[in-house]
């Protein structure tokens, strides 16, 4: 049939009528899974946020990033990829640059990884005509989806150059919730790795600062030094007969084993000395306990060892001590034999036991030049010692005003608890008695008013209940029955139990007493000696890498860069090395400009020295008696001092 003139118009216009009809039905869309946003199924990454369809990201398998970025590259007409969408292309991924070198790009976010990928041409060629080539990811090179975001305030970067000016209002809700989703991130990043707020300052309770409680006598902790067998031990034990803490029973059964064993002199020491094998070598070998009541105080006597190879025992022990006797043998020899060491060649202990003290903090000190009976009682050997002693002692910081000279024979009780009786001894002696010295000492501040800090200088058997029990000295605040403490190095809280003091029981503890504290909640083989019991919220340090101020004593040998030591600190002994000479301090304790390469005798310098094993410390300025610390080296103190800084293991 013939066509109207009309039909070369009419199938355009039925060609548009069909696109009409096509371009009113509903598109198929796609919900992105980051943004939420709505995107057209021929997209294979949101318009939005830039993320790859999750069935996309799936589906490719075996083929190359490079001929994919090529192919995006070579293609000179719109795509998926265009210029308006370079924004939104992967963080940390290889592009390619007009001259096909290919450039990182990074940014400040992580972002998930995917295996290779097939992309299938995405929209119309260019005017050209050409076909687009399909975009093809490599399996090799990691893809990494995200938008660019502003680092500083995680929010979304606009992009002045887009082209898409023709968003729906649809897609603005989806940019404001994106936004609303993208500051709730911003958020929660923010909250990550924020420094935790410092404690609150200390409070002390109203029970802690409570008065002194009426008819108690306040407490002295008096180590009890000096060189061996210059008479420590029987000093100790005739102060306790004399004052009724050893019963006549328990003093003729000492006397009677003494008497057996041909050391007839040694009744005392025994009392002190009650294990096998110290009456068996008659030495003192570790750090004895006992009390006595004076006038004033109620003393707790640490009787240390003399001998040196048990000085690391002393330094634990003595630790805790508010005052000291350094007791002297005066008898021609012995006291040579105390001040130069065997032959005159090396330091004696009387020497190294009054640098210790000293370096423990102590500074009131009783000297007992015992033994006065064995030289007739002389006056002169007396001045003698006391001008020797005494230059050495005021060489080691203590004030004359803080040294009482006592002479005295303990065997022959002759000035221990009231004046001496022998007239070669009155002649010319109208001075104090050792007892009046004792009551003479002034306590030092017993500071109730910071966290609680118990050192645990060793773990006991209880008396009445037969159970574990941490022993030590309160250095400062207070605990009571029900208390909380948190038990380190273990870092385990528990709870107190029962406290005893002198083997009885009492409710309260202030800084100060020796007690020991029994503990529930916790298992016993976490308590150690060396340890700690303090306050939970306020937790003692615990590193292995410090920073000291030492004073180098007689050395023999240089210390060097290196240089083995053993690290003593309150109750703990640890193997550890200088690593760092610092600098030198001359007098006034100004560092010099340039590190020496070693270290001589009477030097002051600062050190870094590392641990094996981690121990609990605190700088001297914060807690003394757990900033304090020794070095020693083949059985000789070699350097004291102080904790300075607490450096941690990334500084190391």
């Amino acid at each position: 049939c013939s066509l109207s003139p009309w039909s070369h118009i009419m199938l355009p216009l039925s060609c548009i009528e069909s696109s009409k009809k096509s371009s009113n039905t509903v598109p198929v869309l796609w919900k992105c899974s980051m943004c939420t946003f709505d995107n057209h199924e021929t997209m294979v990454y949101c318009e939005m946020c830039g993320v790859f369809r999750e069935s996309f990201v799936k589906s490719g398998k075996d083929v190359s990033i490079k001929e994919s970025v090529n192919g995006i590259s070579n293609n000179s007409g719109t795509s998926a990829l265009s210029n308006s969408d370079s924004t939104k292309m992967p963080a940390k991924t290889s592009t390619t640059n007009f001259d096909g070198d290919s450039e990182r790009k990074y940014a400040s976010t992580s972002h998930d990884k995917v295996n290779s990928t097939q992309l299938a041409s995405v929209g119309s060629s260019s005017s050209t005509g050409k076909k687009k080539q399909p975009v093809i990811f490599d399996n090799n090179v990691p893809i990494e989806r995200t938008t660019q975001l502003n680092a500083d305030h995680f929010q979304l970067k606009e992009d002045q150059g887009s082209s898409r000016a023709s968003s729906s209002a649809q897609n603005k809700g989806s940019m404001e919730t994106l936004s609303s989703d993208i500051s709730q991130l911003s958020i929660e990043r923010n909250n990550v790795n924020v420094a935790q707020p410092l404690p609150e300052e200390y409070k002390p309770e109203g029970w802690m600062l409570a008065d002194q409680e009426s008819g108690v006598l306040s407490q002295l902790n008096l180590a009890i030094v000096g060189h061996v067998d210059s008479g420590k031990s029987t000093l100790s034990g005739r102060l306790l007969h004399l004052l009724g803490k050893i019963s006549k029973r328990d003093m003729h059964k000492n006397e009677k084993e003494a008497k057996e064993k041909g050391k007839g002199s040694f009744a005392y020491a025994w009392a002190m000395d009650e294990s096998t094998e110290e009456r068996a070598r008659g030495i003192t070998m570790t750090v004895a306990v006992a009390y006595l009541e004076t006038k004033k105080y109620r003393v707790v006597l640490l009787d240390s060892p003399g001998h040196k190879d048990f000085v690391p025992n002393l330094i634990s022990g003595a630790t805790q001590a508010d005052a000291a006797i350094l007791v002297v043998d005066a008898s021609t020899g012995s006291f040579e034999s105390g001040m130069d060491g065997e032959g005159g060649k090396s330091v004696g202990q009387t020497k190294e036991h009054a640098q210790l003290i000293r370096s423990f903090g102590v500074e009131q000190l009783i000297v007992a030049v015992n033994k006065m009976d064995a030289i007739g009682y002389s006056k002169d050997r007396l001045e003698f010692i006391k001008v020797r002693l005494g230059s050495f002692l005021r060489s080691c910081n203590f004030r004359d005003s803080a040294v009482t000279w006592i002479p005295l024979s303990a065997v022959e009780n002759q000035n221990l608890i009231k004046s001496p009786s022998d007239a070669r001894f009155t002649s010319w002696y109208q001075g104090s008695c050792l007892l009046d010295a004792i009551d003479s000492l002034q306590l030092p501040s017993r500071d109730v008013s910071k966290p609680l800090i118990l050192p645990i200088c060793d773990v006991i058997k209880s008396q009445s209940t037969g159970q574990l029990a941490a022993f030590g000295k309160l250095e400062t605040g207070a605990i009571r029955n029900g208390s909380k403490v948190l038990v380190l190095p273990c870092e385990e809280v528990a709870t107190v139990k029962t406290i005893e003091r002198d083997s009885s029981s009492c409710s309260i503890a202030r800084a100060g007493d020796n007690v020991a504290v029994i503990l529930q909640g916790i298992d016993g083989s976490r308590i150690i000696p060396g340890g700690i019991l303090c306050h939970p919220g306020f937790p003692v340090p615990v590193a292995n890498y410090l920073e000291l101020k030492i004073r180098v004593l007689d050395i023999a040998i240089p210390i060097l860069i290196g240089y083995q030591v053993e690290f003593h600190i309150h109750h703990v002994k640890e193997a550890a090395r200088v690593t760092k000479i610092v600098a030198l301090l001359d007098k006034t304790g100004k560092p010099s400009k340039t590190a020496p390469r070693f270290l001589k005798s009477k030097q002051n310098a600062v050190v870094q020295v590392t641990l094996d094993q981690a121990v609990c410390v605190e700088e001297f300025s914060k807690c003394r008696a757990l900033g304090r610390a020794f070095l020693r080296s083949s059985g000789s103190t070699i350097a004291v001092g102080i904790v300075t800084k607490i450096m941690r293991q990334d500084q190391h």
